[in-house]
Formats: structure tokens, C-alpha cells, sequence
């Protein structure tokens, strides 16, 4: 739960300041620590949202057919279009009317001028309400015997436009801002608990860790849990963005929230509330839409003082024209038109909306942002340094090279080792069975099995005497390691040799396997400009394979855990801007010291305090992918800026009425759609933002 909250609409926050929705103030609540339910997670609030989107669309459909017999009434309108309409009381009737939409239609405005004005944060409500209460009180003055021209069918279309305006741009807010609804209903609403033999279908909110549930075929898992009894395949990609189903069986974990494809699985839950997984991922949502960024501040500051300019500027039009011998009717409609103009609803929505965008769109694919500045920053980071073990590298024992020789081929050779492996419980020896098992081979029946201890293995295959031994036993017997095997020890790997009747006939190396995914990963990075670096604990063989095979730029070996930091000070010494990359744990001060830290397969583990990112996917391509988010996001928030203050450099003349001799004016109305209209292209630009 945030420390600040919306006294209207009930929105937390962790940062004093204004509703992103409705501008009121927000007041301090506790201390800040009570847990985010992810049953009620944004309900209240975009609850609060449709009915003020509710009632500013009756506001604008009500006002519109008030403003009909407005536009008919009004002189300039008939005189437009060759009528005319007069009848005793006629103007008061105008009047009237003009008044039911000034003060039913403008009311959010007039309302919205008070709040700003109390929370000393001038904005658009107040250009708006400066604007159409200037506009109202000057016709009406003219109505009960003040010399000079009414407008009233500008200020009824003015209002008309504004409503229309604000009712699209909430509507798109609310688009954006439903992203922590649609995270909390992955959850289903019932589970079905297994007691004493029996089923029982309960609340999930009634479950507690330790108990028992069963998860049938279609169905949604209630909670985090282990797999009792039972396998199936998951659909856990509005989790963790992981495309394909994923194989749970006995003893796996599984995730609240993600969708059971075949078999019925028992689950005993392990974590509820705010302890599951997506209740974590919703709580950094939340907090990544509510952090202030840079941008945002440049942004705000932007509108406060745009607000200021346009009370300026439009005071200033004002006497200027009438100094210049204007009637006060011209010079009042130059000064509003500058102020309607000048509002600054588009860039009050330039950064926030695209801001909401990209944290939905990093949350669906398994990026989640704990640190939005960080997240900015990236956009310019010109080197990656990767941790290897479990990063670039898949952190199990497997064979990376097979040589065969004396006419043999690679499967026979690894057909021998693993048909001799089978029953070994060593590393090596699983290593080698699991890749048999992948390349689908027969295994071949063994006889005369023996251990040759600490030097390998031998057994009696189709009448040969065949062994597995490493060098040790190759020196013994004063064997040549030869030119294959002592090329595969220098990179580091470990070595076993097979030998047939003591010759030999193959070799396998072994090595914690690099994944296809990192070649992929750092060939992207770049083609974008980035430099790759790794830093591991292995000694300068291993190192130096890897960073060879993924061509990296440079690498760092034999670093100890509490060193790492001082490698990424090394390189930010070069006037780089580095990030890490690792997986949160033992990388923990490098991460810290990194100008953006990046924790990469975090898993179900996503309360990772000492990462800025983290990638839940244990694929090293998605660092490329959130860079590229980085970069397309400030891109649109740029843009989105430029548009929602650069149209008034041409507009803010315009409206003052510079091309007044050519016949060149903009009317307040006029002036409104131009307004309205960078609002809505705002809104869209922001729509368009999307992860290649």
C-alpha cells in the first residue's frame, strides 16, 4: 500500500503530489506497509474512472443539445447563413441557455480551477475555467445593457469540445491504467481443496500454505504450490511472457494463476496473498506506473509554467488591442482563444500515458521494472557485462564437442560412453547419458561392468573391452593425450577419453553448456551499438572459450563474488555506461554498482532488492529486447512532447491575432479543436508504442 492517497478515487501512491485522474490532492495515509491484495488491486479506482468517463460523456451529450438552439439564436451564426430568427425575449432566452451549458457542461472546469488553485498547482482546469468564465460573464454583462458583443455560441462550442475532449482522453487513460486489473484476474475465483478424501470448493482468499489443492484440466492454479501428485503441461505466458506451455510434474513449482492445459495435477500451496508471485509482479507494476520519472518532471514543471505564459500572454493580447483601439469584444476573444490554446492537456498526458504503456507491455512479456529511472537510463547504455554461469551459459555439465576416431562416428563413440555411464551417478556421466537421450540413441547391453577408481569406468560391449577414463589413466599407462584432446583441456573443458581394447577411438568434452540464445542475444546488442562483456568466477580457459565462441568484446575471470563491483568501477572508470546482468544473488554489489542492474531468469524469485530490472525468462535475449523497449519509449515520450508544446509556437500567434490584416483568426471554438485534437493525437502515439 502506498503512503499517499486519492481522497476521491481512493488510488495509492508512494510520492506526494496530485491524481493522475482526477488532479485532487493526495493526503497521507499509514505507514506505508501494509500488503497489496491482488483481489482488489485498482477495482476501486478504475471503478471511480468510468463513472467520471460516464459523466462527462452525459455532460457532452446534454450540453450538445443544449448548444443546438444556442447556434440558432446567436446573430453571427444567422447572419453566417442568411436567417433570421428574432422574437421578444429572444436574448434572453440565449442567455439562458448559454447559462445551463456554462454551468452544467463547465462545471468539471469551474471545480477543477478551485482544486488547482488550493493545491497551488495552476494548470488546465484553470485556463479552461479562466476561459469560459471570462467569455460567460462578458456576454452576459453585454446582455443586461454593457456595450459590446455577446459570444455565447464560442463559449456553449467551447465547453462542447473540451467535454468531448476529456471524455476521449479518459477513455484512453483508463485503457492504459487497467493493466493491474488485468493481472489481478489471471487469479480464479475458486479452488478446490482436497480434505480427508474429499473436495471441497473454497474462496481462494479462504487458502492457506500447507494446504492441499486439486487443479483440473482447463482450470486456473489458485496459488503458488508444488506438484504433489500428478504432471500436465502450463500456460504461463500472461506470467511470465514464456510463449509455450511449460512440463510440471512431481515436485515442480508451479505459479497462482497460470492455466492447466491436460492432466489434473495435486498442488500443496506454499504461498498466498501478497507472498504469490503475481501478487510480487502486481505490487512492481504498481510501483513502476506511479514513479516519478525524469521525464515526467520536465513534463510537469513544462505545463505549470506553460499555464503561467498563456495568463501572461493573454493578459498582455488583451491591453495591447484594446491600447491599439480594438472594441473589448475582439481583444476578450484573442485573450481566451490564447488561453485555450495554450492548455497544457497534452503535455500533462505526453509522458503518463506512455509511461502506463510500457510498463503494461513489460509486464505481459516478463520485464519487470522496479526503477523507472533506471529503465530510462538504459536507452543509453553502451556495454552489457553478463555474469556467465547460468547467464550466457545454461549452468549444467554438458557435452560441448564429441571427436571420433579410427573410422568411427560421433553417435558410436557417445553411444559407448553413455551405454557405460548409464548407472554412474557423476556429473560427467549424467552429462553424457542426458545428451544420448537427447540424440534419441539405443543404449548397448554391458557385461564385466567394473569402476576403475578415480580414473573411469570399463565394461565388455559386443566382445570389446570398452572404457571411459580421463587423462589420469592416459598417463598411467603412458597413453598420448593427442592433438584433439589437448586443444579441448586448454579451453578448459573436462576431458574423458574412450578407448577400445586401449586405443583410442574417441573423445568427449565437457563444459557448463553456452546457450543458443546468448550467440543470438549479444549478435543483437551489436547490431545496436552495445559492447558485451562477461565476468565469472572460472579460471582464464573457460573465460576465454566462451568469450571466444560468443565473440564478446572482453571478460573478466576469476573474479570472487565481492570483486565484481570493482570490474564494473573499472569500466564506468572508461567513461562507460555500463549494465549488469546476473542473477541476483551472488552478483548483488555488481548489479548495485552498475548505472542499471538487471537480474535475468529470476524466476518465481522476483523480490530481487538489488536489481533495477528484472527479466523473468531465463533468456538472454530479452536484455536486448528491453533495451529496445527503453529506446522506443523515450522516443514517444519525446515525441509526444514535441507535439504537445511545439503546435503553439504556430497557434499562440495566430490566436493573438499577428495575421489579423490578412483576414487570418482563430476563433476560441477553433481553437479548442486544435487543443482537443493534440490531446487525442497524443493519447494514440502513445497507443502505438510496441516491444520488436
Amino acid at each position: 500500500m502506498g503512503k499517499y492517497k486519492c481522497p476521491k478515487c481512493g488510488m495509492e501512491y508512494n510520492q506526494p503530489g496530485k491524481c493522475t485522474m482526477d488532479g485532487a490532492k493526495l493526503v497521507k495515509t499509514g505507514d506505508g506497509k501494509s500488503p497489496l491484495s491482488s483481489e482488489n488491486v485498482g477495482h476501486d479506482h478504475s471503478q471511480h474512472h468510468e463513472m467520471m468517463i460516464k459523466d462527462f460523456k452525459k455532460r457532452f451529450y446534454i450540453s450538445l443539445v443544449l448548444t443546438l438552439p444556442v447556434l440558432v439564436l446567436s446573430p453571427f451564426i444567422q447572419s453566417l447563413f442568411g436567417l433570421s430568427i428574432t422574437f421578444a425575449g429572444d436574448i434572453y432566452l440565449l442567455f439562458l441557455l448559454s447559462a445551463m451549458v456554462f454551468f452544467y457542461g463547465g462545471w468539471p472546469f469551474l471545480k477543477g480551477i478551485v482544486e488547482e488553485i488550493q493545491n497551488k498547482m495552476p494548470g488546465m482546469m484553470t485556463l479552461i475555467a479562466l476561459a469560459i468564465t471570462v467569455a460567460f460573464l462578458y456576454s452576459s454583462l453585454v446582455v443586461f445593457g454593457f456595450k459590446g458583443e455577446i459570444f455565447f455560441w464560442e463559449l456553449v462550442t467551447l465547453i462542447d469540445i473540451m467535454l468531448l475532449g476529456h471524455w476521449i482522453e479518459m477513455r484512453s487513460v483508463l485503457g492504459a491504467s487497467r493493466a493491474l486489473e488485468a493481472l489481478a484476474k489471471l487469479m480464479p475465483s475458486e479452488a478446490h481443496l482436497l480434505k480427508n478424501g474429499k473436495i471441497k470448493n473454497i474462496s481462494i482468499a479462504e487458502l492457506l500454505a500447507g494446504d492441499i489443492v486439486l487443479v483440473k484440466p482447463g482450470e486456473k492454479v489458485p496459488s503458488d504450490g508444488i506438484i504433489i501428485d500428478g504432471e500436465s503441461n502450463l500456460n504461463e505466458s500472461m506470467l511470465t511472457g514464456e510463449s509455450k506451455p511449460i512440463e510440471r510434474k512431481k515436485g515442480d513449482k508451479v505459479l497462482g494463476g497460470s492455466i492447466n492445459c491436460e492432466g489434473a495435477i495435486e498442488v500443496k500451496i506454499i504461498h498466498v496473498g501478497k507472498d504469490t508471485y503475481l501478487s510480487q509482479i502486481i505490487q512492481l507494476v504498481k510501483q513502476a506506473q506511479e514513479s516519478k520519472s525524469k521525464t515526467q518532471d520536465l513534463a510537469n514543471k513544462a505545463a505549470t509554467w506553460l499555464t503561467l505564459i498563456s495568463i501572461s500572454i493573454g493578459t498582455f493580447t488583451l491591453v495591447i488591442w484594446l491600447v491599439l483601439g480594438q472594441e473589448i469584444a475582439f481583444a476578450l476573444e484573442r485573450m481566451v482563444t490564447i488561453m485555450i490554446i495554450t492548455c497544457p492537456h497534452a503535455l500533462g498526458l505526453a509522458v503518463p500515458l506512455v509511461v502506463a504503456v510500457s510498463t503494461a507491455i513489460s509486464a505481459k512479456n516478463g520485464f519487470l521494472i522496479r526503477n523507472r529511472v533506471a529503465f530510462e537510463n538504459i536507452r543509453d547504455i553502451d556495454t552489457i557485462v553478463f555474469d556467465k554461469t547460468g547467464t550466457l551459459t545454461k549452468g549444467e555439465f554438458g557435452v560441448t564437442d564429441i571427436v571420433a576416431l579410427k573410422n568411427y562416428k560421433k553417435n558410436e563413440i557417445l553411444s559407448y560412453a553413455a551405454s557405460l555411464e548409464r548407472n554412474s551417478e557423476h556429473p560427467i556421466a549424467k552429462g553424457i547419458l542426458k545428451k544420448a537421450l537427447d540424440e534419441k540413441l539405443k543404449l548397448k547391453s554391458v557385461k564385466k561392468f567394473k569402476a576403475l577408481s578415480g580414473k573411469g569406468i570399463q565394461g565388455e560391449i559386443n566382445k570389446k573391452m570398452m572404457r571411459v577414463v580421463s587423462p589420469l589413466y592416459l598417463a598411467e599407462y603412458k597413453i598420448s593425450l593427442g592433438k584433439e584432446g589437448k586443444n579441448l583441456i586448454n579451453q578448459g573443458k573436462t576431458v574423458v577419453y574412450i578407448l577400445a581394447d586401449k586405443k583410442i577411438i574417441g573423445i568427449i568434452a565437457m563444459a557448463d553448456i553456452i546457450r543458443e540464445e546468448s550467440k543470438e542475444a549479444i549478435k543483437t546488442l551489436k547490431s545496436m551499438g552495445i559492447k558485451s562483456m562477461m565476468l565469472t568466477g572460472d579460471n582464464k580457459k573457460v573465460a576465454e572459450w566462451v568469450a571466444k565462441e560468443l565473440e564478446l568484446d572482453d571478460y573478466f575471470a576469476e573474479v570472487l563474488p565481492e570483486q565484481k563491483s570493482d570490474a564494473i568501477k573499472k569500466i564506468q572508470s572508461k567513461g562507460m555506461k555500463v549494465a549488469m546482468v546476473g542473477d541476483g544473488i551472488n552478483d548483488a554489489p555488481a548489479l548495485v554498482q552498475a548505472d542499471a542492474g538487471i537480474a535475468i531468469g529470476a524466476g518465481t524469485d522476483v523480490a530481487i532488492e538489488s536489481a533495477d530490472i528484472i527479466l523473468v525468462r531465463n533468456d538472454p535475449r530479452d536484455v536486448a529486447s528491453i533495451i529496445g523497449l527503453a529506446r522506443a519509449t523515450y522516443k514517444k515520450m519525446q515525441q509526444n512532447l514535441l507535439w504537445a508544446t511545439g503546435y503553439n509556437i504556430v497557434a499562440i500567434p495566430l490566436a493573438a491575432g499577428v495575421l489579423y490584416k490578412y483576414d487570418l483568426l482563430l476563433s476560441p471554438a477553433l481553437g479548442a479543436v486544435f487543443m482537443s485534437l493534440s490531446t487525442i493525437i497524443v493519447a494514440i502515439n502513445a497507443k502505438l508504442l510496441k516491444l520488436k
